[in-house]
Formats: structure tokens, sequence, C-alpha cells
């Protein structure tokens, strides 16, 4: 059974906008979710400021889920940006992917429209996830 990820079609503007304003480097952020639809991002540094992996910064990952927990909200999705690749998980995306219970979600500006694919991973193992906008 393919999992759906709900998410605001202004969530997805937002992640778009923040990966072209990062090229040539890859954006990353969090999602996060209440009553089951993605309603929130929160744009975090990729402090290696490189265009083929990211790593967030520690202060603003705790600070975006200090926020998530005091507005009701709940962590759902890592998402990050690849400026040169498909929208799939690289080898590392899939190594560094520790949580099981959440989402990677990658928006490709490789093409020329860009692409946006969510996906769960655990052990290793990476299913396609299908994405539903909502207003």
């Amino acid at each position: 059974m393919t999992k759906v990820m709900k998410i605001n079609s202004a969530v997805i503007e937002s992640i778009i906008e923040h990966a072209n304003r990062e090229m040539p480097y890859e954006a990353c952020g969090y999602l996060a979710e209440q009553n089951g639809t993605i309603s929130r991002h929160y744009e975090l540094t990729n402090t290696d400021k490189a265009e083929d992996h990211f790593s967030m910064d520690p202060r603003e990952q705790f600070a975006a889920i200090k926020d998530m927990r005091s507005s009701g909200l709940k962590l759902a999705a890592v998402y990050h940006s690849h400026p040169d690749t498909p929208a799939r998980p690289s080898d590392e995306d899939i190594r560094l992917a520790y949580d099981p219970d959440i989402s990677y979600l990658i928006v490709s500006l490789a093409g020329p429209e860009t692409t946006i694919k969510s996906f769960k991973i655990r052990k290793g193992n990476v299913t396609p996830e299908d994405i539903t906008l909502v207003k």
C-alpha cells in the first residue's frame, strides 16, 4: 500500500522558493503537520554549503522542534533540494535517513520543471510516497 503525504500547496510553493534561493547549494528544512496535513515548513541552514549534500544547523533544528511542540505541530518530514540531480534519494540520503517514522521529501531543480517526490526510508529500503496538495 502506497503512503500518501497531504501537504498544503502554499508550503510546496515556499520550499520550491527556498530551493531556488539557495542555488547552487542544497536547501534543507523540516515539514510539520497538524491533523495529518503538512501545514508549515522550517527553513534550516545547510552548514555544508554544498551542491551535493547537506547538514542542518543543530541550533536551528532544536529551535524548530521546540516551536513545533509549542504550536501543537509534529515533525512529519525532512526536505532538501537536489540542484543538479533527480528527485530520488542518493546513497548518502538513504544512509543518513535515521528516522523511520518521518518522510523524506526531495525537490529537484535539475530539469526544465521542478520535480518534487516524497519517500519513506526504513533500514535502507526506499518506498515512494504519493503527495496530495491541499489548500
